[in-house]
């Protein structure tokens, strides 16, 4: 059996992404750009997929939300470099920026490096029953409870 696996032609295990990934505001110039993201060997009964992205480095007591998008049809396996805002199906929640849909890496200056970990979920209902204006932390601990599998690629980013 192959294990589902999360690549990308945007962003690289361990590596810095490009600052076209970054957000653009709260100081930096970013593009904000949603990177490429696909996913192979795909488990038995998954009807859906979700697709996160978590800062654990922010400071704040609980990390940071970039990105969540849910509903994703299980025919889907990719989401193209700035699908975000223009996805032909799935649903993107409010990030912790406070809006639907991506918000790049925006570490505060001069803080180090930060981790972003962008994964892909593997659900087995076609709809995540959650409400379209739930917290990260509601849509995360429902992903945690529900996933069939999850693969992850961790991205860094400093100013």
């Amino acid at each position: 059996m192959s294990t589902f696996t999360m690549t990308s032609n945007s962003i690289t295990e361990g590596q810095h992404h490009e600052k076209r990934f970054s957000f653009n505001s709260f100081g930096n110039d970013g593009d904000n750009i949603s990177p490429q993201l696909a996913w192979e060997n795909v488990p038995e009964g998954t009807q859906s997929f979700a697709v996160t992205c978590f800062d654990p480095d922010a400071p704040t007591d609980c990390g940071f939300w970039h990105w969540q998008v849910i509903n994703i049809p299980a025919s889907t396996h990719e989401l193209a470099e700035g699908a975000s805002a223009n996805l032909a199906a799935g649903l993107e929640m409010r990030n912790d920026y406070g809006f639907n849909g991506y918000g790049g890496a925006c570490p505060p200056e001069g803080h180090g490096v930060h981790r972003y970990i962008f994964t892909v979920w593997a659900l087995p209902c076609e709809k995540l029953e959650v409400p379209d204006d739930a917290s990260c932390a509601l849509v995360s601990f429902m992903l945690n409870g529900t996933a069939l599998a999850k693969s992850s690629i961790t991205a860094h980013y400093q100013r």
